[in-house]
């Protein structure tokens, strides 16, 4: 997959995140946001460019390192952020405060806990789906 291509996703994958935040789950209104997760999901399982299975969560919080930065601040390694998570961490971030060696550490484990809250949100709406 190319970088344009993942991004392309993962931006699309955020903007339908986040409208579906604002609706409980069993609204009808879910239904086209659901197909829209649900298809980006089959693109990711069926992405021949990516032999390995994409990393669970937790493998993620992982293999991410924390670096101190001279300023005082725990900052993170980008390029230590697997894909498809670095380009989620990245479409979540836009406009976050930084510096230039790094996102702030807070702000990594900050997009780790949203996504996990989405991940139930969403869990939620497909149960209600098929109820």
């Amino acid at each position: 997959m190319t970088c344009d291509l993942l991004r392309e996703r993962e931006r699309t994958r955020r903007r339908v995140l986040w409208a579906l935040a604002s609706l409980h789950p069993g609204d009808s209104n879910a239904s086209d946001l659901l197909a829209i997760l649900n298809d980006l999901d089959d693109q990711e399982r069926n992405d021949n460019s990516c032999s390995d299975k994409p990393l669970e969560l937790i493998e993620v919080r992982n293999s991410v390192s924390v670096m101190r930065h001279n300023s005082g601040i725990d900052i993170i390694l980008e390029q230590t952020i697997p894909q498809p998570w670095r380009e989620r961490f990245h479409q979540a971030s836009i406009g976050s405060t930084r510096i230039p060696d790094g996102p702030y550490a807070t702000a990594w484990d900050k997009f780790l806990a949203s996504w996990e809250a989405e991940m139930q949100h969403l869990e939620q709406h497909r149960a209600a789906r098929y109820q």
